[in-house]
């Protein structure tokens, strides 16, 4: 499984952007895939997860009502559409997922074995 994050770039508070992450790979359309980031000198942080059919698992508080998260199936493709962004959503952003789980999400980090590269994303106030 092979995932690639994508869309990251340098918005100014209240703005808009859209992250990719792109997957391929044996058995990748069964496995639900989450989002999550980590801003320099803190702990990488949940911020939601998909299932295969789109059934949103959760959105860490942080996010909620701001972050959408969708999946293209047919693109490969989830995406998180990050609106009203604040300067403290100033991070690296990383898709993941866990091979052996299915359609499982969960909101901690190290419980995720296979991660795309990160994505930057920059939001100046």
């Amino acid at each position: 499984v092979q995932l690639q994050a994508s869309g990251g770039g340098l918005v100014q508070a209240g703005g808009s952007l859209r992250l990719s992450c792109e997957f391929s790979g044996s058995s990748s359309d069964s496995l639900a895939i989450g989002w999550f980031r980590q801003a320099p000198g803190k702990e990488r942080e949940g911020l939601s997860c998909v299932s295969t059919t789109n059934d949103k698992s959760y959105y860490a508080d942080s996010v909620k009502g701001r972050f959408t998260i969708h999946r293209d199936n047919a693109k490969k493709t989830v995406f998180l559409q990050m609106n009203r962004l604040k300067p403290e959503d100033t991070a690296v952003y990383h898709c993941a997922t866990n091979r052996f789980w299915g359609t499982r999400c969960s909101p901690r980090y190290y419980e995720y074995d296979t991660w795309g590269q990160g994505t930057q994303v920059t939001v100046s106030s």
